[in-house]
């Protein structure tokens, strides 16, 4: 089918002002310059980075590592292939491990959910591998687990080789990646993600603190994770929410504990004095209504399937205007939720984003009549168009 800009060019919603004069533009001064290998600044929402360096350099992740590790216990718990309260055997081989840990003892249980706890707030490494070995049967064919759905993430530049985040050839992610799946465990698992706001979790009489600084000098800050060893730094996936605007910055190879949350915080604040998120439309809104024809109604209901948000500069939101770019010719039948043509948003003359435009109903054929004088309308349409044209 054709594709024919309707031209039409929708206000999008402004945020109403006490006082009816022009605000001046926000001036935004450059992004900051941090003391790490790499980092992203992102909203959660609209998914659109404010600012980047070495975002898509392939780096060591240490415990961040363990996000994915938490996200398939998330998953799988959705999924209800495992509960809380499952109990998981604790090998000689997880009781063994490495570097951070839970402190669980070998030859006993463990709940799923002191696991997924021990995992998001103590960094366990026994664990991790615990929780490997009960999913998968061992660590290779967790991390495989782990690629897949990598791979399903769209997480281009990742590859993990343990759960643990433990120094290992081949084991690697990057800023991008590591905000894109901290959106997912954000959006996908909203049950879950209050874990990573725990300060402290005790188990086996324990008491370990959450190693994100961040929890206790930021009240607007909920997550994420931790990360350091020798060749990857000191790493922090942090999110940050005040009023509706969710930010998710990730910094890779800081210098210190101390440091990779200094550098978070110039990234939140960043984020939050200079930029703001906006919702333009609620799922299912209908946009407009085009002409269908042989079908058993004449017109369709078009519309987004999403929210359509969008994060732009801060007194900037007078300045967006939508364009619909739809199908003509549209020729019953026609599915609910077939793509119909394109939302695009513009800040002025820049493109900042772009939708799907979906049938929000389905539109059955017509009976032979209808379908008849539709073709006789029809070719009249396109005959007295084309003089026009």
């Amino acid at each position: 089918m054709l594709m024919a800009c309707l031209v039409l060019v929708v206000a999008a919603p402004a945020v109403a002002q006490e006082v009816p004069v022009p605000k001046p533009r926000t001036l935004i001064p450059s992004p900051p310059q941090l003391a790490a290998s790499g980092w992203i600044l992102m909203d959660a929402d609209s998914g659109r980075v404010l600012t980047a360096h070495n975002s898509d350099e392939r780096l060591p992740p240490a415990s961040l590592t363990k996000l994915m590790t938490a996200y398939l216990v998330e998953r799988e718990l959705d999924r209800g292939n495992i509960a809380m309260d499952d109990m998981v055997p604790v090998s000689e081989n997880a009781w063994r491990t490495g570097g951070s840990k839970m402190f669980i003892e070998v030859d006993t249980e463990v709940s799923i959910r002191d696991l997924l706890y021990g995992i998001i707030i103590q960094s366990g490494n026994d664990a991790s591998v615990a929780v490997a070995e009960y999913l998968s049967g061992g660590e290779a064919p967790f991390a495989d687990l782990m690629n897949q759905n990598a791979d399903r993430l769209g997480l281009s530049n990742t590859h993990f080789r343990n759960a643990t985040g433990l120094p290992a050839e081949d084991h690697y992610s990057t800023a991008r990646d590591l905000a894109r799946l901290s959106r997912h465990i954000i959006q996908d698992y909203p049950e879950h993600y209050k874990i990573y706001a725990e300060k402290y979790f005790t188990y086996s009489d324990i008491r370990q603190p959450n190693r994100n600084r961040l929890l206790w000098r930021d009240p607007s800050v909920d997550g994420l994770k931790t990360g350091h060893t020798e060749a990857a730094g000191y790493c922090l996936v942090a999110s940050a929410k005040r009023d509706d605007m969710r930010l998710i910055s990730v910094v890779m190879g800081a210098n210190s504990e101390e440091a990779r949350a200094q550098e978070t915080q110039k990234l939140i604040s960043y984020g939050f004095r200079y930029f703001e998120t906006l919702k333009l439309y609620d799922r299912g809104s209908v946009l407009n209504t085009p002409r269908v024809w042989g079908g058993d109604i004449n017109e369709l209901r078009v519309g987004v399937d999403e929210d359509v948000v969008m994060t732009v500069p801060r007194a900037r939101n007078d300045e967006l205007t939508v364009s619909l770019d739809i199908q003509t010719d549209i020729e019953a039948p026609v599915q609910q939720g077939e793509r119909v043509g394109t939302l695009e948003v513009q800040l002025g003359d820049e493109v900042v984003g772009e939708r799907p435009l979906v049938a929000l109903d389905a539109v059955e054929e017509g009976g032979f009549i209808k379908k008849l004088i539709d073709r006789v309308q029809r070719f009249f349409s396109s005959l007295i168009g084309g003089w026009f044209d």
